[in-house]
């Protein structure tokens, strides 16, 4: 039987037909990675025992033979008992892997990487095209980190980005780089100091007859080379930029078609894939960096996913939706229509795949409408959430696992009073993220732990947090947790500080940061009702500023917006019919507006809605699970509205 072995993604073995071929627990598939990463060279036993134990136990020589027995069984199965195995060699103590090169996914590629260099630039864009297709995440994905994994790994990684630049170079030199521009910025911002990268995307740029945006790219590359990473300015740069304003005739060749054309023809049979799962990988690692460079990702995504569909193949889509994978720890969509059209694309592409999907692959979809899916009160996205959970606990896979727990958290706001809940999974978010190397992950459970202990009103534990969290941030550059963190002082600031005025300075501070974060779900209304939470905590009126932009907040903070104008007639007819707030951060910060509201108006109906509402949140701080405000204790709330509600008066306090 033949059969193909496949480590660009998780380690799989399929049949010539793309049958998977099952060949055991990680620890085999571990076994039969360390193989392949030898390249064809034998392994000693003793090696082999210390890249697959940190301390091997006293059976371990009897346990690698038993896997290799194993192993050889799954990949040969026609095989006859006490016959040579073709597939792994015995060489002295140790073992080789003997499947050809050809059939070995990593050597492939890496083979075709080799050859097509020195090839005309159609050969080396048709050929890398689809060599490119191969890739199905990162080398190895399913196993944890090791010390033979890593470098391995690291290998790989330099040879992909290798190969995306020469193909990216091959189809320019075809006159063809247009379509390449938002590929390429992704690459720029998640690569950014890969000097060639930025003159591929300029000149891409150029050719899609923006000069103007390719010498901005220029000018940012080089300043940019300069001030993180105290690099001069690349020669290619200063060159592309000199032909740039001379309009350079070999800047825009004219295609040669029997080039474009077997170009194009690579691209429909076997590029498409590779195109479109880039875009939603680069997509994500863009993402991290925040700024416009998360807005451009996002968009992108969508735009991958959209095309993906109109191909028919809800496998493509299916691997296409699930190649991003990058945190969330809002509850609120910076783009609702986008993430509509994301959940209903995902949802379409589940019911077209059926049950009978890859268990991995279906665990990420599933995952995906949980993650998008937000601020609402649907069941059937807490399910997903759950059955996503479900599955990747059967599969052992921490990648898949990480991001069915961070679907789960967002859709634990369906329900107030589940502190308890995210605690456990930040949680676990840590352990897993640690044990597996996800920095990304890592950095989302320290996050919701600072939310954690921010709505218990635990102000040093959650410091610990924002330690942590800031230097993970600092070593993979992801400089949205800053953002985040800078509102986390601002609150405890609020808390401690005698002048509301000094709490107000540190939140149009980190205003300012999150305008340009890229973070609209974050960032709209969030000033004013910071500002509103000092006020009411101070017992004074809400601000009225005219700049204050309050976004999707204003249906709840108008009648005290009325009441501070002078207006109590129209801050009665504001609060006659104020909506129910949305299953989302902001839940119990707007029902601690509503129920001053009610107190204010003397509302004897709102103040009961209120305290049902808040009676849940019973020890907890109001707002404190956004990290970012606070509306004082839900106790303190709870019991002006009790007096309200008996008759008697309302307590003094702060």
């Amino acid at each position: 039987m033949e059969i193909l072995v496949k480590v660009l993604g998780p380690v799989e073995v399929t049949d010539a037909e793309g049958r998977p071929v099952a060949v055991g627990s990680r620890r085999r598939r571990e076994l039969l990675g360390r193989l392949v990463a030898a390249g064809g060279r034998a392994v000693p036993l003793p090696v082999l025992i210390d890249d697959l134990w940190d301390d091997p136990p006293p059976t371990a020589a009897g346990t690698v033979r038993t896997f290799v027995g194993e192993l050889r069984r799954a990949l040969e199965p026609d095989r006859l008992p006490r016959t040579r195995s073709h597939a792994i060699e015995t060489v002295g103590t140790g073992y080789a892997l003997r499947i050809p090169r050809t059939h070995i996914d990593a050597h492939r590629f890496e083979d075709t990487l080799r050859t097509v260099r020195d090839r005309p630039s159609g050969e080396i864009a048709g050929a890398l095209t689809e060599a490119l297709s191969w890739w199905r995440g990162e080398p190895y994905a399913d196993l944890d980190a090791a010390p033979w994994l890593t470098p391995e790994r690291a290998r790989l990684a330099e040879l992909h980005l290798q190969a995306a630049e020469l193909r990216a170079g091959a189809v320019l030199d075809l006159g063809q780089g247009a379509p390449l521009v938002p590929e390429l910025e992704a690459f720029a911002a998640a690569h950014p100091w890969r000097e060639h990268v930025w003159v591929l995307l300029s000149h891409a740029l150029y050719q899609a007859g923006r000069q103007v945006d390719a010498l901005a790219a220029l000018r940012a590359a080089r300043a940019g080379l300069l001030d993180r990473f105290g690099l001069e300015s690349a020669d290619g740069l200063d060159r592309l930029e000199r032909d740039i304003l001379r309009h350079a005739p070999h800047l825009t060749p004219a295609p040669r078609e029997e080039a474009r054309l077997r170009l194009l023809t690579r691209t429909e049979a076997t590029g498409t894939y590779t195109r479109l799962r880039s875009s939603s990988i680069l997509a994500g690692t863009a993402a991290v960096t925040g700024g416009s460079n998360l807005v451009l990702a996002q968009e992108q995504r969508v735009a991958a996913v959209t095309e993906a569909e109109r191909t028919g193949d809800p496998g493509l889509t299916a691997r296409v939706i699930a190649a991003y994978d990058v945190p969330t720890v809002w509850t609120r969509a910076d783009d609702p229509e986008r993430s509509a059209a994301l959940v209903a694309a995902t949802r379409r592409t589940l019911r077209r795949l059926g049950p009978d999907a890859p268990p991995a692959l279906r665990a990420r979809l599933l995952a995906t409408v949980g993650l998008e899916h937000r601020g609402t009160r649907d069941r059937w996205a807490a399910e997903a959430a759950a059955e996503a959970e479900r599955l990747a606990r059967e599969l052992h896979d921490p990648n898949v696992l990480v991001l069915a727990l961070n679907a789960r958290f967002v859709q634990s706001f369906q329900h107030p009073g589940r502190t308890g809940e995210r605690d456990v999974i930040a949680g676990e978010l840590i352990d897993l993220s640690t044990r597996h190397d996800l920095p990304m992950f890592e950095i989302l459970g320290h996050l919701i732990k600072i939310q954690v202990h921010a709505a218990r009103g635990a102000g040093e534990a959650a410091q610990r947090h924002v330690v942590a969290a800031e230097q993970l941030a600092t070593v993979h550059e992801t400089p949205l947790v800053h953002v985040l963190t800078a509102a986390f002082r601002a609150l405890r600031l609020a808390e401690a500080s005698q002048d509301p005025a000094e709490a107000a300075r540190a939140y149009r501070g980190v205003a300012v940061e999150l305008a340009g974060a890229g973070m609209p779900g974050v960032e709209a209304g969030f000033l004013p009702l910071a500002l509103l939470s000092l006020r009411l905590r101070h017992r004074r009126p809400a601000p009225t500023n005219p700049g204050l932009d309050w976004g999707p907040c204003r249906p709840w903070v108008r009648p005290l917006l009325d009441l501070a104008r002078g207006d109590p007639a129209a801050a009665r007819r504001a609060a006659a019919d104020l909506p129910t707030p949305a299953a989302d951060h902001l839940y119990d910060a707007l029902w601690a507006v509503t129920a001053h509201t009610a107190l204010q108006l003397r509302n004897e109906s709102l103040a009961a809605r209120a305290h049902r509402a808040l009676s849940p949140l019973r020890g907890e701080i109001a707002g404190g699970t956004t990290g970012m405000i606070t509306f004082g204790a839900v106790d303190d709330i709870l019991a002006d509205l009790d007096r309200y509600l008996d008759g008697r008066p309302l307590g003094q306090r702060r």
